[in-house]
C-alpha cells in the first residue's frame, strides 16, 4: 500500500474543520496501524526475550545492547551509556521541525517469578546482600518492546517527518541502590533532553488492571510524588521494670506514629487534594525487658501537588519534634525526596486527547482518578511538558479486578495490547510534530 505521505503530513498542518481534519489524517493513521500490526511478531519476540532475561536497575547491559543493535539496524543515531546504562536513539526526519521524545524504562525487580509462562525468568542475583530472583514484574519489558516497535514504524516514515524523534530507553525507574543517583533524574542531569533540545515528551505504561484496547490518562497530577521519611527518637534507656528511670523512646515513637495519621485525616483538605503518610518500619530494642535508648521509624509520603507535599514535610517535622519534646526526648527527622508528581501538562494533554481518541476510539480513552504509585517520568515533566498514558493489559474476557498486581510474582499482561501501544507512541509523535 502506497500513500502520498508528504501531502498527508502537509495536510495535517492545515486549519480544518474536525471532519475534514479526520479525513486528512485517516490514510496516515491507517498506514501507522498497518505498520504497527506488521511489527507485532517482532514486538512479541523482543518482549519475551527481555522478560526471560531481566536485569535490575543500572545493570541493564544486555538489554541496552539489544536496544542499541535494533536502533542501529534502522539507521537511527544511537547514544549509549547515558545515565549509566541508558540508550538514546535520534531519528531525524526529512523536514525541519521540533523535537519530541518517547520514553521507555528498562529495569526489572528483585522478585522471583511465579507466572508459569514458557518464557518466565529464572534469573537469580543478589540484592542488598540477599539472594533474590529477578523479574519484569511491572511491564518494563513490554515498554521497551513497544518503543522499539514505534521506532521501526517511524523510521519508515522518516523522509516525511517534519522534525526529530528522540527515543529514550531509561534504566533504574524502580530506583537505584541507596545513595546512588539514577534513572530519569540522572539522564536529565546528563543532558538527555538537550542536543537536540526536546520540546515535549510522551511515555506509556502497561496497566494490568485495565482491559486491552483501553488508554487511560489524567490531566495535571496523575501519579503521586514519593518521598521517604525517617524519624529517630532519642530517649534514655533503662531496665524494663523501672520505666520511670527512662525516657521511653518506644512509647514516644508510638505516639508519633498515631499522630502522623492526623496529617492526612485532619490537616489535609481532602476535597482539594489527596495524600498518604504511611509508616512502614519500626525498629527498637533487642530484648523484651530492656527499654532501649532510641527507636527509629520510617515510611513513605505520597502527594499530588508540590504545595501539599511541602505541607506534609513541615507537619511531620512539627509533629515528631513536638511529641518528642513533650516526653523529654528528642527527634531527628530526615526526609529524602524521591520523585516529584507525575504531572500531565494540561495544554499538552488537551492537545493530544483527540490523537488518543482517534487511535483507540473515543469510548476506549478513559480519564482516571489519581494513582498513588509514583513514576520517575515526572523528572522529565519538571523540565518540559509531558504526557504519561496507561495502556490496558488485561486479556479480553478477564475481570481486571482478578489479575495479579504490578510488583508481584504473578504479574503478567496480554500481548494483544502491543499494537495499540505501538500505534499510540508513533501517532503521538507524528501528530505533535505536525502540530495537530
Amino acid at each position: 500500500m502506497k500513500h502520498a505521505l508528504p501531502t498527508l503530513l502537509a495536510g495535517l498542518g492545515l486549519l480544518a474543520t474536525a471532519p475534514a481534519a479526520r479525513a486528512q489524517r485517516a490514510p496516515l493513521d491507517a498506514r501507522i496501524a498497518q505498520l504497527a500490526a506488521a511489527e507485532q511478531a517482532k514486538v512479541v519476540g523482543w518482549r519475551r526475550d527481555l522478560h526471560e532475561h531481566p536485569e535490575l536497575g543500572n545493570e541493564e547491559n544486555r538489554t541496552a545492547a539489544l536496544i542499541a543493535a535494533q536502533l542501529k539496524a534502522l539507521g537511527i543515531e544511537v547514544q549509549t551509556g547515558v545515565g549509566r546504562t541508558g540508550v538514546v536513539g535520534i531519528l531525524k526526519g526529512g523536514k525541519p521541525g521540533p523535537v519530541v521524545a518517547l520514553r521507555a524504562d528498562m529495569d526489572g525487580l528483585p522478585i522471583t517469578e511465579s507466572t508459569g509462562l514458557p518464557f518466565a525468568s529464572t534469573v537469580k542475583t543478589t540484592y542488598l546482600g540477599q539472594p533474590v530472583g529477578v523479574m519484569h514484574a511491572c511491564g518494563h519489558d513490554t515498554h521497551v518492546a513497544m518503543l522499539l516497535g514505534a521506532a521501526e514504524v517511524l523510521s519508515q516514515l522518516k523522509k516525511d517527518l517534519p522534525g526529530t524523534v528522540k527515543f529514550i530507553f531509561q534504566p533504574a525507574e524502580e530506583g537505584s541502590l541507596p545513595g546512588v543517583v539514577g534513572g530519569a533524574k540522572l539522564m536529565v542531569q546528563e543532558g538527555v533532553l538537550e542536543n537536540p533540545k526536546v520540546e515535549a515528551i510522551f511515555g506509556l505504561h502497561i496497566w494490568a488492571s485495565a482491559p486491552v484496547g483501553q488508554l487511560q490518562y489524567r490531566p495535571r497530577g496523575e501519579m503521586a510524588s514519593s518521598d521517604r521519611f525517617s524519624i529517630k527518637v532519642i530517649g534514655k534507656g533503662s531496665h524494663g521494670a523501672k520505666p520511670w528511670s527512662s525516657i521511653d523512646p518506644v512509647v514516644t515513637a508510638a505516639e508519633i506514629i498515631t499522630a502522623l495519621q492526623t496529617i492526612v485525616s485532619r490537616q489535609t483538605d481532602l476535597t482539594q487534594d489527596a495524600a498518604v503518610v504511611t509508616v512502614g518500619t519500626v525498629q527498637a530494642g533487642v530484648r523484651y525487658n530492656i527499654i532501649p535508648p532510641d527507636a527509629t521509624l520510617s515510611g513513605t509520603i505520597r502527594a499530588f501537588s508540590p504545595d501539599t507535599q511541602q505541607r506534609i514535610w513541615a507537619a511531620i517535622k512539627r509533629t515528631a519534634n513536638g511529641i518528642a519534646a513533650a516526653n523529654g526526648a528528642t527527634a531527628e527527622v530526615g526526609i529524602e525526596p524521591y520523585v516529584p508528581v507525575t504531572f500531565n501538562d494540561p495544554a499538552l494533554t488537551a492537545r493530544m486527547l483527540p490523537t488518543m481518541q482517534r487511535v483507540a476510539g473515543a469510548k476506549n480513552v478513559v480519564e482516571i482518578k489519581a494513582v498513588t504509585g509514583a513514576e520517575d517520568f515526572a523528572c522529565y515533566q519538571e523540565k518540559i511538558p509531558g504526557l504519561f498514558v496507561f495502556l490496558g493489559g488485561t486479556a479480553p474476557g478477564t475481570d481486571p479486578a482478578t489479575v495479579a498486581d504490578h510488583h508481584t510474582a504473578g504479574f503478567k499482561v496480554d500481548e494483544s495490547a502491543f499494537p495499540l501501544g505501538v500505534k499510540t507512541l508513533a501517532t503521538l509523535a507524528v501528530d505533535y510534530l505536525t502540530k495537530k
